[in-house]
């Protein structure tokens, strides 16, 4: 073993690269393994942890994030730990700041730019790499040659360190090797090597069971595990190998691989060339990317320059215009004054006493005075002292110069789609991308809420680094315009076409489907998360056939909500197979519940039903506009608008094409139903109801039909999942 630390240090000091610590950009101390397989030590990460801490605790602040003088955590790590920090994911309950392990769960590793899970023991759960440290400190002899390591026992002065002890971990000289080592006692057999300060153990112990020593290796997580690992541990059902195994195997595999890129030398060697000719190109390239913005934005200062010269000339003339409008008429009225100008001339006038010069002089005299006397009694000043004409209107230049970036013609354009898009308490927003290369590495969707009272709009950005986002806090019964763009870097690509979505006019009503109330299993088939159903046939249908000789009479099998509404206004939605025949939907009152379940004798068809829509006669149905009982027909990708007698008379005109999805607002203080088109969120249809008993959505099924409520409906609370 002392042989291994001999080794030459011209082997060693070319693979400096591979000794520096990501984070803190020094040699390694103490390296941890990360689930990555990335390399951090053990100070930066929980360093790092804290600075994490940090940022969820002071919402990121810059202060936060300076909590150590040592760790150099770059800007892109420290987005991430704001992006965790601020979804809330990754932090433990019941842990102190000054624990021995951090209370964050998720590590950014500045290795690989990822958020790696450490798991429930963080910190303790994490391997150190010894053989690392063991290369480390070989490199760190071979760089401090003339450095000796000196002997913790001896007395002052101490003397240079011999050996080091790899069971006691520490450095001794000759004497004190032999004082604390004699001959024929227990630590005469302790393991010595050459002065080092790197002591590792003997044998490596299963972080998880620390009385355990690990001998086998988890294939599937890559990491060495003990026997109770794989027997109750997290890696029960992985595939494991014998640690004598995986040495031989990994072993063989590296061997190979380095004799590999040993023997293409000459290819590296070519291709480190070709990239220094890259990194030249590369600069000259970037030098003439910024003369050519520097010209592009050089010719917009032009322009704005003529433009700020021009408008500066047109206010300075109609300054100079005005003024002396002003000034002339400023002497007028100077000249209205006693013994002064006109005034003055007319009192000279007057002094006149041959009637003849006087009549002469004193006809234009008059016509001026006149003239002075009607401006005193209507006094309006020459020219205007606002420049309200010249103010420059720059809202569209702004936000076209806000958009001003680097648009590259490979980047494809984002497409939002609107039939993946959802709105409801909450808006899911979905987009792609037409082709599948150059694909954005982040992408940019904003909104704004439609408010004709406002005259300038106001985005709001949200950076995705998905193709989907969740956006909270939106108001009911309101239209949002949506816009989204890629970025792959500094390039970024046009704004795609705004897409305008409306929330509905009330927030979503959660519930599931029914399956004790009035449920009929032999008709119905509901699956286990109650909220799709399904209506079957079988064989009971076929039995009863036997008694029809005309038509097609059967029952409609009702299904209803698990709660109830009492009062307030509520919205929910679902989705009608297109292969179903007959569906209604709506509502009904706790009052009616017993008598529609129980009503199984009444002969329900298309035709005596009196909303069903059909031509058969319905149109001459009476119609109760205060009914407990509400239902809309659906079918054959129809929909039906009930008869009332504000409804068209033509039938055909009261059939729909059946949306994609189904929407109905119930409205208890106001005692109206709606069924709306949840894609446009169009009203179709709108009547009174009676609310006086409590309210449940209402469903019923005939043939082959079914009805599959929406995920922000069947979610408590109305929060719906990212996999929606």
């Amino acid at each position: 073993m002392e042989g291994d630390r001999l080794e030459s240090p011209v082997t060693i000091k070319g693979i400096e690269r591979e000794l520096i610590c990501p984070a803190c950009k020094e040699l390694f101390t103490h390296p941890l393994i990360l689930p990555c397989q990335h390399n951090v030590c053990h100070k930066c990460v929980k360093e790092i942890l804290f600075a994490f801490e940090d940022s969820f605790a002071d919402g990121g602040s810059e202060s936060s994030n300076q909590s150590s003088p040592r760790i150099k955590i770059s800007s892109s790590s420290m987005d991430r730990i704001d992006r965790i920090s601020r979804s809330g994911f990754g932090v433990y309950t019941g842990r102190k700041r000054n624990s021995l392990t951090p209370r964050s769960s998720l590590f950014p590793c500045p290795g690989c730019q990822r958020d790696i899970d450490l798991g429930e023991r963080g910190i303790n759960g994490l391997f150190r790499n010894f053989t690392l440290e063991t290369i480390v400190e070989r490199y760190r002899q071979a760089a401090r040659a003339a450095i000796a390591i000196m002997c913790d026992f001896c007395k002052p002065p101490p003397q240079e360190s011999t050996k080091s002890c790899m069971d006691c971990s520490a450095s001794y000289c000759n004497e004190c090797f032999k004082i604390h080592h004699p001959w024929g006692t227990v630590k005469a057999q302790h393991e010595y090597v050459g002065p080092t300060t790197n002591f590792r153990p003997k044998i490596l112990m299963c972080p998880e069971h620390e009385m355990e020593r690990v001998n086998m290796y988890c294939e599937i997580c890559r990491r060495p595990v003990c026997h109770l690992c794989k027997l109750g541990g997290c890696h029960a059902n992985h595939r494991v190998t014998t640690m004598s195994t995986a040495y031989k195997t990994l072993k063989e595999k590296l061997s190979k691989d380095i004799e590999y890129l040993i023997s293409k030398e000459g290819q590296v060697k070519a291709h480190i060339t070709q990239l220094d000719l890259l990194l030249k190109e590369a600069e000259c390239n970037s030098e003439r990317a910024k003369e050519e913005a520097c010209q592009s934005f050089e010719k917009l200062s032009h322009v704005l320059e003529e433009k700020k010269s021009a408008a500066l000339r047109a206010i300075e003339a109609s300054k100079n215009l005005r003024l002396e409008k002003l000034q002339m008429q400023a002497e007028e009225y100077q000249g209205l004054l006693e013994n002064n100008g006109l005034v003055g001339y007319a009192q000279e006038v007057l002094k006149e006493t041959d009637p003849s010069c006087f009549v002469q002089t004193a006809k234009q005299l008059h016509v001026r005075i006149q003239k002075a006397t009607e401006s005193l009694k209507s006094f309006r000043p020459a020219a205007e002292t606002t420049f309200e004409d010249f103010v420059v209107d720059i809202a569209k230049q702004e936000e076209i110069l806000g958009d001003l970036s680097f648009h590259s013609n490979g980047l494809e354009i984002p497409e939002i789609n609107e039939e993946q898009s959802r709105m409801y308490n909450k808006a899911l927003i979905s987009w792609e991308c037409p082709g599948k290369t150059d694909s954005a590495d982040t992408y940019v969707l904003e909104y704004h809420k439609l408010n004709r009272e406002e005259e300038s709009v106001t985005w709001q950005e949200i950076e995705v680094c998905s193709k989907s986002k969740i956006i909270s806090d939106l108001d009911d019964d309101s239209s949002y315009a949506f816009r989204v763009r890629g970025y792959k870097g500094s390039v970024c690509s046009p704004w795609s076409r705004e897409v305008i979505l409306r929330t509905p006019p009330a927030p979503v009503f959660s519930f599931l489907f029914d399956d004790k109330c009035g449920y009929n299993s032999e008709h119905l088939l509901l699956n286990t998360r109650r909220t799709s159903v399904e209506s079957r046939a079988g064989f009971p249908l076929l039995l009863g056939s036997e008694r029809m000789q005309v038509g097609c009479y059967t029952t409609l099998d009702y299904i209803v909500g698990d709660t109830g509404i009492a009062k307030g206004k509520h919205f929910w939605a679902f989705r009608v197979e297109a292969y179903s025949y007959l569906v209604k939907v709506g509502v009904v009152s706790s009052n009616k519940i017993q008598k529609l379940f129980h009503n199984t004798h009444d002969v329900t068809s298309p035709r005596y039903e009196q909303d069903s829509g059909h031509d058969s006669g319905s149109e001459d149905a009476f119609f109760d506009s205060s009914q407990p009982l509400t239902l809309v027909t659906l079918g054959m990708k129809k929909f039906f608008i009930p008869t009332t007698p504000a409804a068209p008379k033509d039938p055909a005109s009261r059939i729909l094409p059946l949306p994609s999805s189904l929407g109905i607002c119930l409205d208890c203080d106001k005692g109206k139903v709606g069924f709306y088109d949840t894609g446009r969120m169009k009203c179709l249809y709108e009547c009174e109801v009676d609310c006086s008993g409590i309210m449940y959505p209402a469903f019923a099924l005939m043939g082959g039909a079914a009805v599959h409520l929406e995920e922000a409906v069947t979610a408590k609370y109305g929060e719906y999942h990212d996999d929606i």
